[in-house]
């Protein structure tokens, strides 16, 4: 019998929903900040600026890259 963990990753990876866009990721990341929320995790939002083709320094504060992120949202 496989585990419960097993099975969530399973409908995740193989029949559950599509993984979201770049584009629908920095949304999401955005929408959560204005709502009031702080991002914890900065190796996400460099990930997320990566993927929409902003260099990112591991240096770069993440405030802005926040700010970076937005303006790219902001061109599509």
């Amino acid at each position: 019998m496989l585990s419960s963990r097993t099975l969530r990753w399973l409908k995740n990876h193989l029949g559950g929903k599509p993984e979201p866009t770049p584009e629908q990721r920095a949304k999401d990341l955005i929408a959560a900040i204005d709502a009031g929320g702080l991002p914890l995790n900065a190796a996400r939002v460099n990930d997320i600026a990566r993927q929409l083709g902003l260099e990112v320094s591991v240096k770069a504060p993440m405030p802005e890259t926040i700010e970076r992120i937005r303006r790219a949202l902001e061109r599509t």
